[in-house]
């Protein structure tokens, strides 16, 4: 785990620490916010996180719960706490970019989204929106119109996407706590990238009202942090039903506990395509969390066979939906779409309807598979991506002696959790030289919270910690905002 820091104005202060801090009259709202906005104006230059900094309204949040301290008024679990959002949610008074040229010439947004409301509401401010992938089609983190966001790990390589802010503002110091969209990986590439925590929800387990769509029948949205424990803050924050969402589960709150430890857990090792599909680093990682569960807990291997199927029909339901989301789009403003973007929409315009249905069946068959796996094991084990960062500008991917695309396949590993709608965190492994790179633990519907266990076991183990990236030093203490 990071050391304790005994300033919360650190870059590497946990969600939790501040909170604490700025209930406790330690710290002021007002400063914490004012230090990770000029750290924001200080380093994002060279990450390119943010797109749009909401300095104004951050500051008169943190005033507000400054003034409720002072009174003596009960404080949210999230009281001061700075986080950031991927620009495809709703933002009072910001066109909802979603990473495209186009939607900057959207009206602003007359209201939050609801997850940045009950955020809020925990106390958490609002700094502003991240870099994207354009319509969130995207793995590598580099957008045509808003430029590449970097690495915070080495500023020369891809941070992953499409949540590519996300990963690397929460890496970098920039933001404790974002939040993301996750369709077919885009929480849990660049995370594993990026070497943070990110938690992908049960499909319906957190409400989408007030986001930009991408495929209304995979899109999760999900919290990155630098800590299990900020992760399950945020997870828990947000949780409940949204009539809002018709997608949203009608389920109460159930509160993550992420130290109730993992004894009598059973844990697998997922082998075939989970193991032929990653790279040597890929695998090491998985085997280090392994070898860390197996001190305290059952850890067998054992095959998901549907893995290569539900990939597959993850890839047809993206396209056909998307695409005939974007049809009228294309056909007036086709210019104004990154090319790569564009090419995989009109592919999808062109897929026969019968093989989108039948993509439909494969997720179901898939989920079945799945939940049998989940009559033996409590928790699966895989890496997150095929490989560590790759260089910026990358083409290719060389996996298993071939040179892959690597624009589709940085999700290789990812999206068959995404087809069958699974809640799994990513957890950043560490080893000695080398880049991050993340692992997933995957639980049956609607069990994040072991998931969150088992995350915050491989935290305490050192195997998963998410140590500060040294390329990105602490911003100077005294800049100010002008």
């Amino acid at each position: 785990m990071l050391d304790p820091m005994d300033d919360p104005t650190s870059p590497w202060s946990s969600a939790a620490q501040i909170a604490a801090a700025v209930r406790g009259g330690h710290v002021s709202a007002v400063e914490i916010t004012r230090t990770a906005l000029e750290r924001v104006q200080s380093h994002n230059p060279r990450i390119n996180a943010y797109t749009d900094l909401t300095a104004g309204r951050a500051l008169r949040e943190a005033a507000a719960i400054d003034r409720a301290q002072a009174a003596g008024q009960p404080l949210g679990p999230l009281a001061g706490v700075p986080f950031a959002v991927k620009n495809l949610f709703d933002v009072k008074g910001l066109p909802t970019r979603a990473g495209a040229r186009i939607n900057r010439e959207l009206v602003p947004a007359e209201r939050d989204a609801t997850l940045i409301s009950r955020m809020n509401q925990a106390g958490a401010v609002l700094l502003g929106t991240l870099n994207m992938g354009e319509y969130a089609y995207d793995f590598t983190g580099e957008n045509a119109h808003d430029g590449p966001c970097r690495n915070p790990h080495d500023l020369s390589r891809m941070s992953g996407g499409s949540s590519s802010g996300c990963g690397a503002a929460t890496a970098a110091g920039l933001a404790p706590i974002s939040l993301g969209s996750d369709t077919n990986g885009s929480l849990r590439v660049p995370a594993s990238l990026c070497g943070v925590f990110s938690l992908k929800p049960t499909y319906g387990r957190l409400s989408r009202a007030g986001t930009f769509p991408f495929v209304d029948s995979l899109d999760h949205l999900g919290p990155m942090a630098r800590s299990t424990q900020d992760l399950a803050l945020a997870y828990d924050a947000m949780q409940g039903p949204d009539p809002a969402d018709h997608a949203c589960a009608d389920l109460p709150p159930r509160a993550s506990d992420p130290m109730a430890g993992i004894r009598g857990l059973k844990i697998a090792v997922l082998d075939g395509w989970f193991h032929d599909n990653a790279d040597d680093l890929a695998r090491d990682a998985v085997a280090a969390a392994a070898a860390a569960f197996a001190g305290v807990t059952k850890v067998s291997v054992a095959s998901f066979d549907a893995a290569e199927a539900a990939r597959a029909a993850a890839y047809l339901v993206t396209n056909s939906e998307s695409a005939g989301f974007h049809l009228d789009r294309l056909r007036g403003r086709i210019k104004d779409y990154d090319p790569d973007t564009r090419d995989r929409f009109l592919a999808g315009a062109l897929l026969p309807a019968a093989w989108a249905s039948r993509a439909q069946r494969v997720r179901h068959w898939g989920l079945q598979q799945a939940l049998e796996l989940f009559r033996s094991y409590d928790l699966l084990l895989a890496p997150a991506t095929p490989c560590a960062a790759p260089l910026s500008g990358s083409k290719t991917l060389r996996l298993a002696g071939q040179d892959l695309a690597l624009r589709p396949n940085l999700g290789l590993l990812s999206q068959p959790f995404s087809s069958i709608g699974l809640p799994v965190v990513t957890a950043p492994i560490f080893a000695p030289d080398t880049l991050p790179i993340g692992v997933q633990l995957i639980a049956a519907p609607w069990r994040e919270d072991l998931t969150l266990r088992a995350a915050a076991f491989l935290e305490t183990s050192e195997t998963a910690a998410a140590y500060p990236p040294t390329v990105i030093p602490p911003a100077p203490a005294r800049a100010r905002l002008h």
